[in-house]
């Protein structure tokens, strides 16, 4: 087999934090911006990521969840109401001042003294306060209830380690804040937002997730009980890629949400909170990303399909542009995956090899060359971003295909490569859960000798609490591991916990984590 030159600098093996951010960068996904932990998100990451918020706003919607806007800016008494939501965000959150600006005399801005703020506003790490503040106007019966809100905003938090979409001090996400009557129907919606987290990872995103609820230590803020999904990055380390919240009635008090009840007592709502971010496109990255660049999910692929014509920037161009048009006409009737095909004519100057190498790195699903030899035939050269090379020879696996037959399948095409990522993530995820692994000092010999992407350990415990549960969190803290979620899904309890020797009550998933 001949040696593959792949498309990226640098491999996943040799170095996979680098790795990350050359398929960022060579992808061109994002940039940084020159504001420390801040980023521009570039067309095609933003694509993806408006494709992630259509699909799911959807899913929104169809539960009937309404979407709003609130203030960037919280006053900062809004927080101090709630003291243990406050503590779990001081320490990232931006705060404003002043109002306005003046030059010192040396040609320097600074604030101006005179425009200082009678109260400091915080610059939105989340609204579960500011949102509160609203339903306190807005709920007065349980007529009112169930109140289902939902807002596509940016949050702030000051992170002291950034990396692009992973964590970052600014971020795109959306975050649904519900009221309710009582605890089991916000309940229901916490885990009517958890599965449908679990349904757009896994359907529109490929990304396997496993669903379950986060111990005591790894609550929000503020919450009675915190769910999550977490995947698996091929490095084997785990990415919590969407919470869910029952807030109990612990904000409606802090804000006074009450609701006048059918007897004409006055009650407090029982409140939720839910919310995904940009860190779901680090997760597609580091999930199906490989040595040249991203592979995109169709699903969420701005273009699905990426027609490059091989032009030689001349006049007798014209009849090839007109028969890639009409190409691109002819998918863009097709349906793949409940949607019409999304199709690019890239007519941009330059060498239709250099641009299909772009369109690598960016993980275009479908990519097709034509050149005239193409169209006097009727064909095109097709190269699946999933299949790239051939096996025998090291090199790209073009398919040459009759042009009305790769239109006819390629909606089959699109739905299998869908299906195919998914495949491949779920199998290394399931053989990377490692449930052989017995008591403490095994985990920590585990980790210790598993190399580089040592994957999951799943344990059982007994749900310590309090002084106990810091001393688990402090040996956790030692080995660089933490506990992700409960599955929800997940076998019973059969033994002892591993850390005090009691009888387990449950079993957990360790893991190094983003």
């Amino acid at each position: 087999m001949s040696q593959i030159r792949h498309a990226l600098s640098v491999k996943r093996s040799d170095d996979f934090a680098q790795w990350y951010q050359a398929v960022i960068s060579e992808g061109d996904l994002a940039e940084e911006s020159g504001v420390r932990g801040c980023m521009v998100i570039k067309p095609w990451g933003y694509g993806i990521w408006e494709r992630i918020q259509r699909l799911m706003d959807d899913r929104i919607k169809a539960a009937g969840v309404d979407n709003c806007y609130f203030p960037i800016f919280i006053p900062l008494a809004n927080f101090e109401r709630e003291a243990e939501h406050v503590e779990g965000f001081a320490k990232e959150m931006a705060v404003v001042t002043h109002h306005r600006l003046i030059a010192d005399g040396s040609g320097k801005l600074v604030p101006d003294p005179s425009a200082k703020l009678e109260e400091p506003l915080v610059v939105r790490p989340t609204s579960e306060t500011i949102i509160g503040d609203a339903m306190a106007r807005w709920i007065q019966s349980w007529r009112d209830l169930p109140m289902l809100t939902n807002q596509w905003a940016n949050v702030v938090r000051w992170e002291m380690r950034t990396r692009m979409f992973l964590r970052t001090s600014e971020f795109l996400w959306q975050e649904g804040h519900t009221a309710h009557a009582d605890s089991e129907d916000a309940m229901k919606e916490t885990q009517r937002a958890l599965e449908m987290y679990r349904a757009c990872a896994e359907d529109d995103l490929a990304l396997p997730v496993i669903t379950g609820e986060k111990p005591e230590n790894e609550r929000f803020p503020g919450a009675v009980e915190t769910w999550s999904i977490e995947a698996m990055m091929q490095d084997g380390k785990a990415l919590q890629a969407g919470t869910s919240h029952y807030l109990g009635t612990n904000f409606a008090e802090a804000a006074g949400i009450q609701f006048q009840d059918r007897e004409g007592n006055q009650t407090h709502c029982h409140t939720t909170s839910w919310g995904v971010s940009t860190r779901l496109i680090g997760g597609v990255i580091m999930t199906h990303g490989d040595d040249d660049g991203l592979r995109v999910p169709p699903a969420i692929a701005p273009h699905q399909v990426v027609i490059l014509p091989m032009l030689r920037d001349k006049p007798e161009d014209e009849p090839l542009i007109a028969y890639c048009k009409a190409l691109r006409d002819q998918l863009a009737g097709q349906s793949a995956l409940g949607e019409k095909v999304r199709v690019l004519l890239d007519t941009r100057p330059g060498k239709a090899a250099t641009k299909r190498w772009d369109w690598v790195r960016k993980g275009a699903p479908l990519i097709v060359e034509v050149g005239s030899r193409d169209m006097e035939g009727s064909k095109v050269a097709l190269l699946r971003r999933n299949d790239l090379w051939k096996a025998e020879n090291g090199k790209p696996n073009f398919d040459f295909t009759d042009r009305d037959g790769f239109v006819g399948d390629a909606s089959r095409l699109l739905e299998d490569m869908q299906q195919s990522l998914f495949d491949e993530a779920k199998e290394r995820r399931d053989a990377n859960i490692h449930r052989d692994v017995h008591g403490w000092d095994g985990v920590v010999e585990f980790y210790k000798n598993a190399g580089k992407f040592p994957g999951w350990v799943e344990v059982q415990w007994s749900k310590p609490a309090g002084d106990a549960l810091e001393k688990v969190v402090e040996q956790l803290k030692e080995e660089r591991l933490t506990i992700r979620n409960v599955p929800r899904n997940g076998a019973a309890a059969d033994g002892a916990c591993i850390f005090t020797g009691e009888p387990a009550v449950e079993r957990i998933l360790l893991a190094r984590a983003y």
